[in-house]
């Protein structure tokens, strides 16, 4: 596969030099281009219309609204005649929102003091807690490096290391913690090193533009540097525009106002900011002010031998209020920057406050979150989608205020599924009733059951089990994988730490390696690092359970835990079961899965004290002295079995 990518770049070239003559050095043709202009039809389309100012709207049932988004989705609910679902209990709420900011499991001391806080903003006070916590950058930086497609390594055959890479990751998770404001998170990454010269920091923040796959050993640099161009438009236009730009590299785009001219106008933005010579990759933008910009140009069919018309930098067409470009007189990636982050550019916060919804709420008012062109879906809620628009610069572009206006919301705190109510008449017929009209939710009227990533799930075992590093930043880490996997790989391209602290950090801070996927993110998921991924898919597949059950990263995370549960409960089952369930799933078994726990785990002790190797496959410095192996065993078990519900993997 690798030796194909590398021929799927060569081929063109080669074809093109045989009907040319053997001539790599075409000039450029002048030709005009035809562009078929953006009508008044084009305009029509929901994404490409100004932001509208919605009134909040006056709905009946005026007792369940938090804040104006419940008005929003509460009077879509009343039209269709259906109801809200009721709140979740609090150990469900605290879960919830726990996993969402930070991606780590609420401690039982965590729950216990929101449970025993009677205080009418008790709730707020953990979303204040959550996001000041180092761990939300963590957790939310992990959602934007797969939108700028992050890896460590170039990719393609010989996937060299990117001894900086690591930088901009850091700085994407300091930003989030840091609340820099969204548009001046937006205009570093775009021009940073214009908007602040010497700045190192500004510069790494330009690192978004280059995270993407490079053939450094490439034989023609200037196809190497329209490969990465047209890489760096495409990211551009999909991430903060919602458009599918990629798509007019060639030809004018077949479904949106999108023409070729479009794309390789946004493309001259960047062409002044990206060097490097052979087998070096450019890891950051850098261009003088001062500096006279390059001739530009549309490349015929795609072919970077084919220089057609000269273009001059600007935003797509129809991504603007007329024809005329916003970018003004200074045709610079800062005009780029500044037109992105207008507080009236209809696309590009229309994009992020639906990027925000989809992580907290499951799926975004836009279903397709990087297409918001008429391929794309619309969306359920206009009026919401362009109030939270409006509301990100009223904000002061201020991401935690974005998360605190949603987490707020009576639409978000509401229950999941039925079994987690009281079942009433009337609430199990509101809740048929409004599963008949609308099974898939799209109005709101229930929680979204959500499953944790891959990198979540290893993070809240670790966590679970007390061993999660708190070590934070730096070069990424490599843990010990399988040998039948590194066997793959070429020789020294996986190195495990030598300090084993280092293998129990957090995800984000795993090295990711563009020709290989970890085990356990591979099988969860985890997207290809070639391109820009808005949304993750999500498979159910037998090898997800098997790694869970079978894996040694399981078995030590059980043993771990069942470590861990020794040491602080009381030294007889009922406790550990109770402690153990509070570890993994934050909350206590209910009677019957208390009962049950303690009859598995007499039922394995017996077992594991047939033989003396199923009675001791532990360091004997792991659990307390005087510990007896054969309840150790069958306690490992019971934390191996927790970390395998369902419910350890879903969010309710």
């Amino acid at each position: 596969m690798r030796y194909w990518l590398r021929l799927s770049w060569f081929l063109p070239a080669l074809t093109a030099c045989l009907f040319a003559g053997g001539r790599f050095d075409a000039q450029a043709d002048e030709a005009a281009h035809d562009e078929t202009p953006i009508t008044h039809a084009d305009r029509e389309h929901w994404a490409f219309k100004p932001l509208a100012d919605p009134a909040v709207p006056d709905v009946i049932a005026a007792d369940w609204p938090r804040n104006p988004i419940d008005r929003f989705v509460l009077a879509r609910l009343e039209a269709a005649g259906i109801s809200p679902s009721p709140p979740a209990d609090r150990v469900t709420l605290i879960r919830r929102v726990t996993l969402d900011l930070t991606g780590l499991p609420p401690t039982p001391e965590d729950v216990d003091a929101f449970l025993a806080d009677d205080r009418p903003d008790a709730y707020e006070r953990v979303l204040d807690r959550l996001l000041a916590s180092r761990s939300y950058g963590e957790r939310w930086a992990q959602h934007w490096l797969d939108l700028a497609r992050f890896a460590e390594t170039d990719g393609f055959e010989h996937d060299h290391v990117r001894l900086d890479a690591w930088k901009y990751r850091d700085w994407v998770i300091d930003a989030l913690n840091d609340d820099m404001p969204y548009d001046e998170f937006v205009r570093l990454q775009i021009a940073g090193d214009l908007l602040r010269p010497g700045d190192e920091s500004a510069a790494v923040a330009t690192g978004f533009a280059l995270c993407g796959p490079d053939m450094t050993d490439i034989n023609l640099v200037a196809e190497r540097r329209h490969m990465v161009l047209n890489d760096i438009t495409a990211t551009v236009g999909s991430v903060f525009l919602g458009l599918q730009l990629g798509c007019a590299e060639c030809h004018d785009h077949k479904y949106d106002p999108l023409s070729q001219a479009d794309f390789y106008r946004l493309r001259a933005f960047f062409e002044a900011g990206l060097h490097f010579d052979k087998h070096e990759h450019g890891r950051v933008l850098h261009e003088s002010a001062d500096a006279d910009p390059p001739d530009a140009f549309l490349y015929q069919r795609g072919d970077f031998r084919r220089p057609g018309p000269r273009v001059e930098p600007a935003v797509p067409r129809i991504a603007t209020k007329s024809a005329e470009s916003q970018v003004g007189d200074e045709a610079t990636r800062t005009a780029l920057a500044r037109s992105l982050t207008r507080a009236d550019n209809f696309l590009a916060t229309r994009v992020i406050v639906n990027r925000f919804w989809q992580h907290h709420f499951g799926r975004g008012l836009v279903r397709t979150p990087s297409d918001f062109g008429t391929m794309g879906e619309e969306p359920s809620h206009p009026q919401l989608l362009d109030w939270l628009a409006r509301e990100l610069p009223r904000r002061g572009w201020s991401l935690k205020e974005m998360h605190r206006l949603m987490l707020t919301s009576a639409t978000y705190q509401q229950t999941s599924h039925l079994g987690a109510v009281e079942n009433a008449d009337s609430t199990r017929q509101a809740w048929n009733r409004a599963a008949a009209y609308a099974p898939d939710n799209r109005l709101l009227w229930r929680a979204n059951r959500q499953r944790l990533e891959g990198e979540a799930i290893r993070d809240a075992m670790l966590a679970a089990a007390g061993r999660l590093s708190d070590r934070r930043g730096g070069r990424g880490v490599m843990p010990p994988l399988p040998e039948e996997l590194v066997v793959t790989l070429l020789k020294n391209q996986w190195q495990p730490s030598k300090d084993e602290e280092d293998h129990r950090r957090r995800s984000i801070y795993l090295f990711v390696r563009r020709n290989l996927g970890y085990p356990m993110f591979d099988v969860f998921d985890r997207p290809d690092t070639n391109a820009s991924c808005p949304r993750r898919a999500q498979s159910t597949i037998a090898p997800q359970s098997l790694l869970l059950l079978n894996s040694e990263f399981s078995f030590a995370c059980a043993r771990d835990l069942a470590a861990y549960v020794m040491k602080h409960a009381d030294e007889e089952p009922i406790a550990w079961a109770d402690l153990a369930y509070r570890r993994t799933v934050a909350r206590h078994p209910t009677d019957d899965e208390r009962n049950r726990a303690v009859a598995f785990l007499a039922a394995r002790a017996e077992r594991r004290g047939r033989t003396a190797s199923d009675a001791e496959p532990f360091p004997p410095d792991a659990f307390p002295a005087n510990t007896d192996p054969r309840a150790a065993a069958a306690l490992t078990d019971l934390c191996l079995a927790l970390f395998n519900l369902n419910e350890f993997v879903y969010v309710d």
